[in-house]
């Protein structure tokens, strides 16, 4: 005899899967994290905002991005067959996105050895002294 529940029974609570962070969506989209929420909005896929506020004279708190699981998946497969419109700059398949992104990296790491010759260049030449 099959197991079924009685009529009047209480339907079984589903659990909520959780919400994917930017990393996990990143993972799965071909679009470079920078432009992950405006290609959600995009792709008519839900999104919490946490952080952003602000900070006054200190600028604004970090913004944190949280995307709806299912939303996401049924996103991946339009994304990646083309049928919602991303720009190429934002995407990382094809040759403007890595272009932009490796042009973002070099940037990045160019700034962080300008901000820190200074430091440690003194810190060298102090060590160099000491040693000779």
């Amino acid at each position: 005899m099959p197991r079924t529940p009685d009529a009047g029974a209480p339907e079984p609570a589903r659990k909520e899967e959780p919400w994917l962070s930017g990393h996990k969506v990143a993972e799965l989209w071909p679009v470079r994290k920078d432009w992950l929420p405006s290609a959600a909005r995009r792709a008519d896929v839900r999104v919490r905002q946490y952080g952003g506020e602000s900070r006054g004279t200190y600028g604004a708190a970090p913004t944190y991005y949280h995307y709806h699981p299912e939303d996401v998946r049924r996103a991946a497969t339009a994304i990646t067959e083309g049928r919602i419109d991303i720009p190429t700059v934002w995407r990382t398949d094809t040759p403007d996105g890595r272009r932009a992104e490796n042009w973002s990296r070099l940037r990045l790491r160019l700034t962080c050895a300008v901000l820190l010759a200074p430091i440690l260049l003194p810190l060298a030449l102090a060590i160099y002294q000491m040693v000779t």
